[in-house]
Parts: structure tokens; sequence; C-alpha cells
């Protein structure tokens, strides 16, 4: 079977190509593709023997190690979060938590090799510095003993912060404890848009950690933003970018607001009439992608920006971006175990997922059993569509004979599924062909997700909603 033979790139002289009617029209939710497949192909029947399993065939592949730490505690709900948390006021709640992600790491070193280098590790929320100082530096201590942490200067260690849980001498504490990148998590700058989501944070706070990021000399600074948040306008939306860009931060996350209140009982908080419409909140992605790519800002892909010299640019420049559960990434592949309550992991050719319920977790593991509750063993077929979705959301194309080489296959006859699935995109302007190359034009770019979804062999009629993002 033959590509189609329609080879014409639609607006590529254009960088800021838009055409709102197609992007009102794939104005659909669709899986940022964080892992393939998604989490709503992870099976309930699959459990602790087959993680098992995986930890101890990952020994013979020598791939480095990814550690991603859950902590969900927050001392105040943000009410547009969709993320596992617990309400908690005072950082002792923690310690019984502390322990048993202990007790999660040496039933998992019972069977992973852990002389692997530790290239990445990741703590995320919830909120990471709910903790206090002798609970950040406690654990670092564990995973170092569990797991032998890197110090080397390539490797990728991260956390998130909410300004608003954190000071000058909260950074000073990480760096010594090796931390090298950091995500402040902003959102938004405009007051009465924080007040709406109970996020009041001001502006000082994020600029006074950034100032001393940078004198620290952290790697890398990346910002969270959100668009579609209650009272958000073009306008308004442009002025927190204008000082955000002003900080010069080495990456943007702009991530897109889900409202769900029947299923996050927070959202119920906000105010369905002052969310922005859906003109209105197509008219504030354009703002985005306009002054961040105007202010040198490379988007990366999904919700990423970066300037060009940071990693991720860089990496895609070269070929050799990547994804997993925590997103882009410029590090070679790497088995990720995931600890906490809700974590994912890809181990070998598995992913799992903990018990998103703290109860269910605790349970487990006072039964000295590792709390998965759902997961899968990729097929062949699955490794397949995993690649060609990855190059896609990295590299902005899918070079056909390539992937029939590394798997041994006649590509276009393999995926002529997803072939026939791209026609109307192509037709659309979204995709064209170069031989057996598949490029993403820039409106593509803007809906990349999209493109990623005809190889998609789950096809769900009804995405996770919490997996969405326009970008």
């Amino acid at each position: 079977m033959s590509v189609p033979a329609m080879s014409v790139h639609r607006a590529m002289a254009d960088p800021f190509a838009w055409d709102e009617s197609l992007l009102r029209r794939y104005a659909t939710r669709g899986s940022r593709y964080t892992s393939y497949p998604t989490t709503l192909a992870f099976r309930e029947d699959f459990g602790e023997v087959d993680y098992q399993a995986a930890l101890a065939r990952s020994n013979a592949s020598g791939r480095p190690l990814s550690v991603y730490v859950h902590i969900p505690f927050c001392r105040n709900i943000c009410f547009y979060c969709a993320s596992n948390k617990v309400p908690a006021r005072a950082t002792r709640l923690a310690e019984p938590y502390l322990s048993r992600l202990d007790r999660e790491m040496v039933l998992i070193r019972q069977r992973l090799d852990t002389s692997r280098e530790v290239q990445q590790l990741h703590w995320g929320g919830g909120t990471p510095t709910f903790l206090s100082l002798d609970q950040m530096s406690d654990l670092i201590d564990r995973l170092d003993a569990r797991f032998g942490l890197s110090d080397s200067r390539d490797r990728d260690y991260a956390i998130e912060i909410d300004p608003r849980e954190a000071d000058v001498l909260t950074l000073r504490h990480l760096q010594a404890l090796g931390f090298n990148r950091l995500s402040l998590g902003v959102q938004e700058l405009d007051h009465r848009v924080l007040k709406a989501v109970n996020r009041v944070q001001p502006r000082a706070l994020t600029e006074a950690l950034i100032d001393e990021a940078d004198r620290l000399g952290f790697r890398s600074l990346n910002l969270d933003l959100i668009v579609g948040l209650p009272l958000q306008t073009r306008d308004s939306f442009a002025a927190t970018l204008e000082q955000v860009i002003a900080m010069a931060p080495a990456r943007l996350s702009v991530y897109h607001y889900a409202h769900l209140p029947k299923r996050f009982a927070p959202q119920r908080r906000i105010r369905r009439e002052e969310l922005p419409s859906p003109e209105e909140k197509l008219a504030i992605l354009r703002t985005a992608v306009t002054m961040l790519t105007e202010a040198g800002y490379v988007h990366i892909g999904m919700d990423q920006f970066a300037r060009p010299d940071d990693s991720l640019a860089v990496a895609q420049r070269q070929g050799s971006l990547q994804r997993n559960f925590q997103g882009y990434t410029s590090h070679a592949d790497s088995d990720l175990v995931g600890l906490g309550v809700s974590a994912l992991s890809r181990v070998d050719d598995v992913y799992t997922q903990n018990h998103t319920r703290l109860a269910a977790y605790e349970t487990a593991l006072d039964a000295s059993c590792l709390p998965v509750s759902a997961g899968l063993r990729l097929t062949f077929d699955d490794h397949v569509r995993r690649h060609a979705i990855e190059r896609l959301l990295c590299d902005m194309a899918l070079d056909l004979d390539a992937l029939g080489e590394r798997f041994g296959i006649d590509a276009p006859r393999y995926l002529a599924d997803a072939l026939s699935r791209l026609e109307v995109l192509e037709q659309d302007g979204l995709v064209g062909w170069r031989g057996n190359r598949l490029e993403a034009t820039p409106m593509g770019r803007l809906l990349i997700g999209h493109l990623a979804m005809a190889f998609d062999a789950y096809r769900p009629s009804e995405p996770d909603p919490t997996d969405t993002n326009p970008l």
C-alpha cells in the first residue's frame, strides 16, 4: 500500500496561521498522550504480580531510572483543581504518608536493580512544598538509601512549587537536596481571576522566587499558566503574559481548564457564567500563541513552550525529544517508577497506576503489598502506535520509512486505518506529506493531539476529560 499522493503544505509560510472556524470545529476533548495506551485502557485485573514481573524484566535492559513521587497534600484547595489531593493544614499529618512511601520503595527495591542511575526525579502533587524542610530532607534521604540518587550534572531533578508555600530559604534547601529544575504554579497574575479560583498569590511572591532561582543557578524554570479560568479575557491574559514574559522563564506550560463540577467537587465553587465563552477562550489561546512566539519562545507542542536554548527545544531540533507522564522530556528512554497515591509507572513494557484513594493505598502497603490498582502490558501493536504518536507529538512529523524499519513492518499498510482517518485532517489543512513523511502544518501543530488521535486504536468515544488540551 502506498501513501496518498497529497503533498501540499498548506499555510506553511505563515507562522501565525490561524483559522478560528477550524479550531472551533476541532474543539473537542482529546488525550494529551502522556502515555499510549492512555489510562482509560488500563485494566483493573492487572495487579501487583504483573508489576513485580515487569520490575524484574526491566533489570536486563540496563536502562536508567526515573522516579516520580506524588505528594498529595494541599493547605488550600484551588477551585479549578482536578489533581489527586488531600486537604491538610499541619505538616505533621504527612508523617504516616512518608513512612508508607518508604515502605513502597522497599517493596520495589526487592525486585529492581537499583544500581542503574536515577537520571530523573520529579516531585508532584498536590503541593510538594507543603512538606517541612526536615520532611523534604528525610524523603530525599529515603530515596537515596533505596535507589541511590545521582550527582551527575546531567541529572534532571524537578519539583513543583506553590509560590504561597515557599520562600528563598526553601529554594536554597531544595538546591542543597539536589534539585536543579523548578516548576512554579502561577496559573494567572490577574487578582480578580485568582480570587475567583481561591488562589490569591501576590505577583511579588513569584518574582522573588524567580530572582532567587536565577541567582542560585537552577538549570531551568517552568511557569504553569491556565487558560479558561473565570473572569479571564484576552486582554487580561495578555497583561498576564506581558508580565510573565518579562520574568523570562526558560519554559512555560499553558494548560486548558476543563470545567467538570460533577466530577470534581471544588469546581462547584466556580460560577459557570463567569467562565469565558468558547469564542473568548479561542481568542485567549491565540493571544498566548502569538505573544509567546513573538517573544522568542518555541511552541514545543501541546501545552509546552520553551526558549530556543532550553533543553526541550534543543532536543526537539535534534529529534531526541520524548514524552512521559510528566509531559515532554529531553532525557533518553528510562524506566519510570511512580511512588505514592495515584502515581503512574512505566516499567519495561508495562504501565501501572497506584490506588487513587489514600485509604486503599495505605491498606495495601500496610499489608506489605505494592499498591497497584490497574495497568496493562503493551502489545506489539501498542508499541508501534505509541512510537508513532510520540514522534508526532515531539517532532510534529512522522517518518513512516523509519517507523517501518524500526519495527520490521510495511508501515503504510500496517497503519492503513490511521492514514485513512488522516485524510479528513489533510483536507482541512492540518497535515501534509513529503514522500513517506507526514508533517503537521502550523494549524496542525496547534491541533497535534487530533493528529495523534488518528493512530489511537482504542479511540474512546468519551475521552478522559482530565487529560485534555487543545494546544
